[in-house]
């Protein structure tokens, strides 16, 4: 026996044969795995963990007996004729199917596992370009190779009914011809989305705004036909690709902070710009802050005088989506200061006209400031500097409802 088991192994053939054997073993027996689990929510858990022990012991011995027969070891009469029946079992139409299908099981697990190692779970929080590019085409390409194996699959048990497979293919590519003329919208988003892939114009974790802010949001999932958006509010917007005209990019590369302030015409300007620039250098040196500065925050000065007051302004550059969260805490801080210099904030004035017997009755409408009172020394020491640097509240990273809002601006990318 063991003088005729080693000339056998002796044969490279054997090998292949016996490790198509065990392959098709395992395939049948995660197919079986994958079907009792089906029945988990509807069988007692005992019964099924009962019948994966079964399943697995049936599926040893199966291999076992196969790789016996294969081995030709007429020796094991037991394992030798099972192993037979089962081979012989297993090349018809119906053994053909099961393996097919074992096999198919097999391949899609293995296409999500081999996902998950290269985009591990602790990095997906880590938004950075080699990130947002990995998990979005580890997305796409795990959908393709699902549908090649289907496809494969399809065909291989089509084969194995007894099914003219080339034939089936010719009819199909002549009826593929004919649908294509009717399916351009899907034909430009398959291609629209290929050239986003390609020159990353943007991936899964990016913040976009889309055909002129019609639409915004999160991207949640970008694949060749679609691209699929979570805005403020928890909807999600499905947007075909080729109905993607221009694309402004929130978190591409950089983003900037534009801080303005308005204070009263009344007030002093250059102590309100001395103040800006505190706070600006303030948030610069502040720990906590410094890690999402790319630049030192540059003061514009006076941008513009509207109805209301003198508008200050101030540009911070900063990590692509980090300009949500430092805006607002510039604003709680450039309010505290504000008021601890005595600047005020302008409030809204309105003036309406009424003409009364030919001439003109003007009235300005203008909020009643409020009496300031000179606080009690406590609250003066509440309000002191080591308030203003610790907020009661972090603020938080989500964007804004509107992209294009005036206190954020943020470096763009546009695709015509």
């Amino acid at each position: 026996m063991f003088p005729s088991l080693l000339t056998t192994l002796s044969k490279p053939v054997i090998w292949l044969e016996l490790a198509f054997i065990v392959l098709v073993g395992f395939a049948l027996w995660r197919l079986g795995v994958v079907l009792l689990r089906l029945l988990s929510q509807h069988v007692h858990a005992r019964l099924v963990r009962s019948l994966k022990i079964l399943w697995a012991i049936v599926a040893a011995y199966a291999t076992v007996a196969a790789a016996v027969h294969g081995l030709g070891l007429s020796e094991v009469p037991l394992l030798y004729d099972h192993g037979e029946r089962i081979i012989e079992t297993f090349r018809a139409s119906a053994g053909q199917v099961i393996v097919m299908a074992a096999i198919a099981v097999i391949a899609w697990n293995l296409v999500t596992f081999t996902s998950r190692r290269v985009v591990p779970e602790s990095n997906v929080t880590d938004f950075t370009r080699r990130n947002v590019r990995v998990q979005t085409l580890v997305g796409v390409i795990e959908g393709s190779l699902r549908l090649v194996i289907v496809l494969l699959v399809g065909i291989s048990i089509l084969q194995a009914l007894g099914v003219n497979a080339a034939a089936l293919l010719a009819g199909v590519s002549v009826l593929g011809l004919a649908v294509g003329f009717g399916a351009q919208s899907l034909i430009k988003d398959v291609f629209t989305g290929f050239f986003i892939l390609l020159e990353d114009q943007y991936g899964v974790g990016d913040v976009i705004s889309v055909n002129n802010s019609t639409l915004s949001g999160g991207v949640e999932r970008l694949t060749l036909r679609y691209t699929s958006l979570r805005a403020m509010d928890g909807t999600v917007h499905i947007i075909p690709n080729g109905q993607i005209l221009t694309v402004s990019v929130s978190s591409k590369d950089w983003s900037q902070v534009v801080a303005t302030v308005e204070v009263t015409y009344a007030a002093n300007i250059n102590d309100a710009l001395r103040v800006l620039g505190k706070i600006s250098q303030e948030l610069y040196d502040d720990p906590e802050w410094r890690p999402k500065f790319l630049a030192e925050p540059d003061i514009h000065g006076v941008s513009n005088l509207t109805p209301d007051g003198v508008q200050l302004r101030a540009l911070y550059k900063v990590l692509p989506k980090s300009q949500w969260a430092l805006g607002r805490e510039f604003n709680r801080r450039i309010k505290i200061a504000m008021d601890q210099a005595g600047i005020d904030i302008p409030s809204p004035q309105r003036s309406s006209s009424i003409l009364l017997s030919g001439a003109p009755l003007t009235v300005h409408l203008v909020k009643d400031a409020p009496q300031q009172q000179t606080p009690p020394l406590d609250l003066r020491k509440a309000s002191s500097e080591a308030e203003r640097q610790q907020s009661p509240f972090p603020p938080s990273e989500t964007r804004d409802p509107d992209s294009n809002a005036p206190d954020t601006a943020e470096h763009d990318s546009e695709r015509d």
